[in-house]
């Protein structure tokens, strides 16, 4: 199944505060995407504590796929993001299994 980068950068200075009140409802999301989630986790800014946005990999079907998965992601649903992206992903260095 083909993968695909989603990457969103988050809304400043609020989006601190949206992104921790989000947190438990994005979690949960994730959690319910099984293993299509290959790798995920929060960007950080340069302090290499304070979130900054999110990226994650993720296996689906299609590019269209991806990003309605993307626009269902409750982070996304909140306004916590300032831009987000999806693209294809060749995950070309020590990929998974």
């Amino acid at each position: 199944m083909p993968l695909y980068l989603i990457y969103g950068l988050d809304h400043r200075p609020n989006g601190l505060a949206l992104r921790r009140s989000t947190r438990p409802d994005h979690l949960a999301w994730i959690e319910g995407l099984g293993d299509r989630v290959k790798l995920a986790g929060p960007l950080l800014q340069s302090d290499g504590e304070t979130p900054a946005g999110t990226m994650m990999i993720i296996a689906c079907d299609t590019l269209d796929a991806a990003q309605h998965l993307a626009a269902e992601d409750p982070y996304a649903r909140a306004g916590v993001f300032a831009s987000q992206e999806v693209r294809p992903f060749n995950w070309l260095i020590h990929p998974p299994a």
